[in-house]
């Protein structure tokens, strides 16, 4: 489904924080997001903020896991 250019460029216009956008992103990653809070992040989160966002989340996350992979392997609890 397309959105219509006039519909994007007012969704790109909101104007809730990139703070407010993380901690609704990081809520999503959980997958524990109220119905409510849902129909109020479509109606004004910024679609650019969330894609930068989630792109972020899945840096940290695959960066972290690395990290966790790497501890473990070298500190011998995986032999």
């Amino acid at each position: 489904m397309t959105l219509p250019d006039s519909s994007l460029k007012a969704a790109s216009r909101r104007k809730l924080s990139f703070f407010q956008t993380l901690r609704a992103v990081a809520w999503s990653f959980f997958g524990v997001r109220k119905a409510a809070d849902l129909e109020k992040d479509v109606n004004q989160l910024n679609p650019v903020h969330v894609v930068i966002a989630g792109v972020l989340g899945a840096l940290v996350l695959i960066a972290l896991l690395a990290t966790l992979v790497n501890w473990v392997l070298t500190s011998g609890v995986a032999a």
